[in-house]
């Protein structure tokens, strides 16, 4: 149970036995959501927590990633972590716990780890950083960094940030690197003082005939393979299975009991995960002693980009195109109105969503076939990271109204499709003429370190992410950073290593920055004749009641009316859509003239809208209405208020009194009336 404040998580480590045939390691993270941590009752009509939220998912996925390279690479045991909120403090976010949690209860279970690890989340108001911000402290920060490390280094980042420079966030990681390490200092403490001594992964001894057999017969080949930089992904992938399949027929042609043949036979994969680790090394080797990469590259150089906004009729409120490589993303961007936001059943104090990313990654961006089911795990997290990117460059409620909904579809996959999403976003939110802050850029950093050889490669693809050791995703605008997401298949990595991944990414990210900025400049100044029009203005809170009326007859009579949809916050802001921008501003009048507080002794010209025995009634404002009593009609007189008016008729009054219940009681005595009255006005005060 780890406790802060109010926030209390617990987390489980179970074990149970491997399974046969298994060559990765089946690890489980979970994080659960209980309701009852809030003192809340579940709004589903089972009244009970069904399907994780999606701020759940990516908590699960948060635990995931620092976890999982610390096991051992030969550990092939079902092992599985449960987080489960059982108490929520609004100040005290429970994600960080819940990772430090699955260190501890890994090292309790004596589970071979490569532990402990533990993560904090860093925060800056003003020019301090805050160490473990509350929810409102996050709110107003420019920066939401969580950092999880071991005794080794950084071993994963997941930052938002408001368009910082890359030296804060530096800053930043080494300021919550120090915080991590005195966690780990508490979990070493905390075992020490149970008596549990932590189970060290000790290294398996590993049969070496079948990779020192492939080693000789085709690591000359691999190696040729991979030093023709003009192949592509398609014809280097077909010679390099070519060269398997020659040497899976020679140790078919060896004899029964040869241990090479008896190994291959014994284990189905033996073959595959030899060839692959031996592909792998002599990259990483080409990489390291030569400074090329398999395509040709400099360590620092990015692929042939192409970039172009609008590709979809305008049906489509706004669309764009983004390729670097063999990655290919397609955003689309939609307009909708505030009813459209996005209502969230979680423990997270935010329960509105105005903007939305989805990303759609379909078999065949790979090449592949499989079953399209819901969205898994990595759709969700890599959408929630291209939504994180570009927050902090939307428009403002107030001066942008709509809620935005960005779907991007990764047609083509060669690494780093969650980046492209980010530029293909950037792009469709432009063509949408969406008023960006900023236009965005991504790109993904990667490493291979061997012993004291460190090398930074940037822009990395598949066969680079699959074989290397790092994957770090850098987006941001020309002015700073935006979003950051840090992945390592090894324990740790110093602060300084990071960093120098940060600014080499920086280059990168400008020059793709460049190129989008050919395909769009800046967004378009006309929206999408199919997007909604939306009004968007201020009344006081008090007089909302009066605008809703009775039952909500008073507003459904002003969308019935001018067939618009009208949403109103509970600050008083109110939003209007319509396809018809007329017919939005009449109801905007209408709602001003409810919303106008009316004085005595003002003049107005309207229409009688309504006559009784008693007097007539007059529209002074849209939807706002006086009496005039029928003493008060003419300085004789009257026996029948038709006598004076009618309904239809325009007049002049003034505002004689209001009374007590808010009724204005108009008069026509002493008022002049103008031949031709002018149209009533509304004045927002």
């Amino acid at each position: 149970m780890v406790e802060c404040g109010d926030t209390a998580v617990l987390v489980t480590a179970t074990r149970s036995g491997g399974r046969e045939g298994i060559d990765f390691l089946p690890l489980i993270c979970d994080y659960e959501e209980r309701l009852y941590a809030a003192g809340r009752i579940p709004g589903s009509f089972m009244r009970r927590e069904s399907r994780p939220p999606e701020r759940a998912t990516l908590i699960a996925r948060l635990i995931d990633r620092p976890m999982r390279p610390l096991f051992p690479s030969w550990l092939r045991d079902d092992l599985q972590v449960v987080a489960t909120c059982m108490s929520l403090d609004e100040r005290v976010p429970p994600d960080v716990l819940a990772v430090t949690g699955a260190s501890l209860a890994t090292l309790l279970a004596k589970i071979p780890f490569h532990g402990p690890m533990a993560a904090v989340r860093v925060g800056l108001l003003g020019d301090d950083f805050v160490l473990n911000p509350s929810y409102r402290e996050i709110e107003r920060s420019d920066l939401d960094l969580v950092v999880a490390g071991t005794p080794q280094g950084v071993i994963m980042v997941e930052a938002g940030a408001n368009q910082l420079p890359e030296q804060d966030v530096i800053e930043a990681i080494d300021f919550g690197y120090e915080a991590v390490c005195e966690l780990i200092k508490a979990q070493q403490a905390l075992l020490k003082e149970l008596g549990i001594e932590q189970v060290i992964p000790e290294p398996q001894a590993i049969d070496d005939t079948l990779p020192k057999f492939l080693e000789k017969e085709c690591a000359k080949g691999i190696g040729e393979v991979l030093k023709q930089f003009k192949l592509t992904k398609a014809e280097r992938d077909e010679q390099l299975d070519a060269i398997k399949g020659q040497v899976a027929e020679k140790i078919e042609g060896l004899k029964d009991d040869d241990a090479i043949k008896v190994a291959v036979s014994s284990n189905g994969k033996a073959l595959g995960n030899s060839y692959k680790s031996l592909t792998k090394k002599l990259m990483r080797d080409q990489i390291v002693k030569d400074g090329k990469r398999v395509d040709g590259r400099n360590l620092d150089e990015v692929r042939p980009i192409s970039a172009a906004a609008g590709v979809l009729p305008k049906r489509v409120h706004g669309s764009g195109l983004f390729q670097r490589g063999l990655t290919q993303v397609l955003s689309c961007a939609t307009l909708g109105t505030p009813s459209d936001a996005q209502e969230m059943d979680d423990l997270n104090p935010s329960n509105e969503k105005t903007y939305l990313h989805h990303y759609n990654f379909p078999p065949y961006s790979t090449g592949e076939t499989r079953p399209m089911r819901s969205p898994g795990r990595r759709e969700i997290g890599h959408g929630a990271l291209a939504e994180r990117a570009l927050i902090p460059v939307l428009p403002s409620k107030e001066s942008f109204p709509y809620v935005l909904r960005v779907v991007s579809e990764c047609l083509s996959s060669n690494g780093s499709t969650s980046m492209g999403s980010v530029c293909g976003s950037t792009l469709a939110l432009m063509d949408a003429g969406v008023p960006l802050k900023a236009p965005v850029s991504g790109a993904a950093m990667g490493l291979i370190k061997e012993g004291s050889e460190v090398r930074i490669l940037t822009d990395i693809q598949g066969i680079e992410d699959f074989l290397g050791d790092m994957d770090f995703k850098v987006a941001g605008t020309e002015k700073g950073i935006t979003a950051l997401q840090m992945d390592m298949k090894i324990t740790g990595l110093e602060v300084k290593t990071v960093a120098e991944a940060i600014n080499q990414a920086r280059p990168a990210r400008l020059h793709i920055l460049e190129k989008m900025l050919e395909a769009i400049e800046k967004p378009r100044e006309v929206l999408s004749p199919h997007a909604p029009r939306l009004l968007s203005f201020r009344i006081d809170p008090e007089l909302i009641g009066t605008v809703i009326g009775p039952g909500g007859r008073t507003i459904k009579g002003i969308t019935e009316r001018t067939n618009t949809k009208i949403d109103i916050e509970d600050g008083g802001i109110v939003t209007i859509a319509s396809h018809d921008g007329a017919a939005a501003e009449e109801a905007q009048r209408i709602i001003e003239g409810l919303t106008r507080r009316v004085s005595e002794g003002e003049v107005f010209s309207g229409a009688v809208t309504r006559v009784i025995p008693i007097g007539a009634f007059v529209e002074i404002l849209p939807g706002k209405e006086g009496m005039i009593h029928i003493s008060q009609l003419s300085e004789a007189r009257v026996e029948k208020v038709e006598d004076v008016v009618r309904v239809g008729d325009q007049v002049t009054v003034r505002v004689r009194e209001i009374d007590n219940r808010g009724r204005i009681n108009l008069t026509l005595r002493g008022v002049p009336q103008a031949e031709e009255p002018a149209a009533a006005v509304s004045v927002v005060e």
